[in-house]
């Protein structure tokens, strides 16, 4: 196996996070939050008092928990027959806070030995503790097409198609996620944001400008689902989610 490129120092986004309902009812929100941007080889070595702010497992993401992030997204990639060869993976994903977290969007950036994207995974989590990963090939501006596949709303079943923008984050982060459904878009969910050195300062600041992120992240969510209901939006029943293999 090839040896794996030189890491990406590890980073914090300052985040904007928006979505927009558009049928049959309309609901727009917006939110801070902020996200980690990490190499999975080379997780942040917090200074002991400020390791509560921000933990990485394993377990939270897909795949066998008492493995590695980077075995287990391989694994993934190799029953899809894609092979890294030991290229850089890259990850953008929420960092536990006091043993909280809550991921509604991963994303790994997987690159081959000689540095070149070959694709993005788009790991989804939903409420009810279900995860499910997109495998896209995005192009040159990390665009890219995928069939909805899993129930992530109780107001939004899985038909349609996801139409996501996915370019791997450089001084600013824009994330996009737009579903569509026969030439309309009843939903758009966006996360903007600007890339902050994983400094002690930086780590703090962040902490404390959006107090127990993962769990206002959630409530939040929960908050706008009450809204929908009390609005006598109807409720679509959850199917069953096979696990996907690999996945977990």
């Amino acid at each position: 196996m090839s040896t794996p490129t030189a890491p990406r120092p590890p980073a914090i986004y300052r985040t904007e996070i928006s979505h927009v309902r558009r049928t049959p009812l309309h609901n727009a929100f917006t939110y801070r939050s902020y996200s980690w941007y990490v190499d999975v080889d080379h997780l942040p070595e917090l200074p002991r008092l400020l390791r509560p702010l921000a933990g990485f497992r394993v377990s939270d993401h897909l795949g066998d928990p008492d493995g590695t992030l980077r075995g287990n997204v391989e694994r993934y990639l190799d029953l899809q027959g894609i092979g890294l060869d030991g290229g850089r993976i890259t990850m953008l994903a929420s960092a536990r806070v006091f043993g909280h977290v809550f991921n509604p969007l991963s994303v790994f950036w997987c690159h081959d030995a000689a540095g070149k994207l070959r694709c993005v995974v788009a790991e989804v989590h939903n409420t009810y503790g279900e995860r499910h990963c997109y495998l896209l090939e995005t192009d040159s501006s990390g665009r890219a097409r995928v069939p909805k596949a899993f129930y992530v709303s109780p107001f939004n079943d899985v038909d349609g198609e996801y139409r996501m923008k996915l370019p791997e984050p450089g001084d600013r982060l824009a994330v996009s996620i737009v579903l569509e459904r026969e030439g309309h878009r009843p939903f758009v969910a966006t996360l903007d944001g600007v890339r902050h050195g994983a400094t002690p300062r930086n780590i703090l600041a962040a902490a404390l400008a959006v107090p127990l992120a993962p769990l206002r992240v959630a409530a939040q969510i929960r908050w706008q689902g009450i809204k929908l209901w009390a609005r006598r939006l109807p409720i679509i029943k959850r199917p069953d989610h096979p696990a996907q293999e690999a996945v977990q």
